[in-house]
């Protein structure tokens, strides 16, 4: 049997291999993608908002594009007539009301149409609202066209008017002519070509000073008053 503690002068012996452990990626950030799907749901957030905000820069551009071709109008309301039959306030604070409400609406637009899918009107005497109507029918206005609607107010109503509000009401009474408000509440959409858009709620503010037609003496006459409109 050979000498076991004398030399060796066989081939080298080579060296031991150094086993590396991982221990995961410190902290709370994401690399690769398949690290996304693995650990955590940061990276898939980014992606969704970066489709997003792609999403509405091309929508941004897509309605620049329209608004150059078609160069919208704003649409224009006027109150044509009013009709005042009776309007009193009660030592109750109870308001009675009865009021005719003409209105001309124009698209001025060549090549925009214009769905009307909902009109609410209300009537207002300064901060105070005494009637409100909504039996206009929706209805779709064409091209460069002009559309006449009518709605009434009529009934009572609980106001409570401030000391500058009753100073108002006074000298309305002493004139027969009344300072009141009708404010329109839309829901409107519009058509360009075969392309139809989201639904808008534009306001429309008309302030009126209408005679009571029982009163004859005093000569005044409704004035066609022309609306703002706020988009």
């Amino acid at each position: 049997m050979a000498d076991l503690n004398g030399a060796y002068y066989g081939p080298s012996i080579p060296p031991p291999k150094k086993v590396s452990h991982s221990h995961g990626r410190r902290g709370g950030g994401c690399g690769c993608l398949g690290d996304c799907l693995g650990c955590c749901g940061c990276c898939i957030l980014s992606v969704i908002f970066n489709i997003l905000i792609t999403i509405a820069v091309l929508l941004g551009i897509a309605a620049l594009i329209i608004w150059l071709i078609f160069r919208p109008n704003a649409i224009k309301f006027h109150v044509t007539d009013a009709k005042l039959t009776e309007f009193t306030l009660d030592p109750t604070n109870n308001l009675r009301y009865n009021l005719d409400l003409n209105f001309t609406i124009r698209n001025p637009n060549r090549r925009i149409g214009v769905y009307y899918d909902e009109i609410e009107v209300r009537g207002y005497y300064g901060d105070q609202r005494f009637g409100m109507s909504n039996n206009i029918s929706k209805f779709y206005q064409g091209h460069k066209n002009t559309t006449v609607v009518g709605t009434k107010l009529s009934g009572q109503q609980l106001v409570m008017l401030d000391g500058g509000e009753r100073k108002d009401l006074n000298e309305d009474v002493n004139s027969q002519i009344y300072r009141i408000d009708a404010k329109l509440r839309l829901r409107i959409r519009f058509k360009f070509g075969l392309i139809k858009s989201w639904r808008f709620k534009p306001k429309v503010k008309c302030d009126l000073k209408v005679p009571l037609t029982s009163n004859s003496t005093n000569g005044f006459v409704f004035q066609p008053t022309k609306c703002d409109v706020d988009f």
